[in-house]
């Protein structure tokens, strides 16, 4: 999509322009950012090694800590870079690459959480179907659904901003470029770009955190009928995803369906889930499973030993 404008490059603002507190995010966010590449991939190939965690819930964690890899990557290793130097650009293409790559892998991971929920409802409420409906050809058309997804939203998003008539001020009041700092620049009347991108982003948004809800209802419902270690068993399970979605759709639900007031405010915001949830997924799903630690052991047993 080309630009409708004269304006060739975005400065961003970043979070700070004290150098002083820029120093001090650099090794703070440069940590954050290898913890966060380090335990996904930590992750993938345990998963990925494991003979035994090759259930549908492995296939789909493996694909979340891809996506949190990528998620990350798409404004962590620009916003690090950025507290290093004075001139925090842009380029107009580089910009519309970040927003299209913001919300193409942050849309498929909201599908992804979403299919892992449906996940532990097949296997806690329906049993004796779950070898049946979650094969491996069916858990891989829903990877792929939610990447197309996630490919449908973000063109949406990318292409109605990237039509918008830029011709005055260039300063994005935010670390990455994003739909709402971006409509404030736009030397256009943008009410109903806004009303579609919070409807766009609501919809999915709304309607995903509905289905995860009513599907840990059900499983809450359906536990009373178990054995007391069967529901310590799924409320673990159970309780690792919960804890992500919270963390997850939190902070993406306060920036998206609303329209943007304060921009300083969604800046703090959009760093727990762009940078802070993936780096704790890892933690997360690790520290209450025994299978995930078990095989992790054994991997780097044998690499050990060899």
């Amino acid at each position: 999509v080309g630009n409708a404008s004269g304006v060739k490059e975005f400065i961003l603002i970043g979070l700070s322009e004290s150098q002083g507190v820029q120093e001090l995010y650099f090794v703070m966010f440069l940590c954050f950012y290898t913890i966060n590449v380090a335990g996904n991939l930590l992750i993938i190939v345990t998963v990925v090694s494991s003979q035994h965690l090759n259930s549908p819930m492995y296939f789909f964690l493996c694909y979340l800590s891809f996506v949190d890899i990528c998620y990350s990557s798409v404004t962590a290793p620009k916003m690090i870079a950025d507290f290093l130097v004075e001139n925090k650009t842009i380029s107009f293409v580089g910009c519309m690459a970040q927003l299209f790559g913001v919300h193409f892998f942050g849309c498929t991971e909201i599908f992804i959480l979403t299919v892992m929920a449906y996940d532990r409802y097949t296997a806690i409420c329906r049993p004796l179907h779950y070898t049946t409906l979650m094969t491996r050809r069916a858990c891989g058309r829903m990877v792929v659904g939610s990447w197309l997804g996630g490919c449908v939203h973000s063109v949406v998003q990318t292409f109605l901003t990237a039509r918008l008539p830029f011709c005055g001020p260039n300063k994005v009041d935010h670390y990455f470029c994003d739909v709402h700092p971006l409509l404030r620049l736009a030397c256009a009347d943008t009410y109903a770009v806004g009303v579609i991108v919070i409807a766009n982003s609501g919809m999915i948004c709304l309607s995903s955190f509905f289905i995860l809800v009513v599907s840990y209802v059900v499983i809450l419902v359906s536990l009373r009928s178990h054995t007391s270690e069967g529901r310590r068993k799924a409320l673990s399970t159970c309780g690792s995803h919960i804890t992500v979605v919270v963390l997850f759709f939190g902070p993406c639900t306060f920036t998206y369906i609303r329209p943007s007031s304060d921009l300083s405010e969604d800046k703090i915001v959009a760093l727990f889930y762009t940078i802070i949830t993936p780096m704790l997924n890892p933690l997360i799903y690790t520290l209450r499973n025994k299978e995930v630690q078990s095989a992790m052991r054994k991997l780097w047993g044998r690499r050990v030993e060899s």
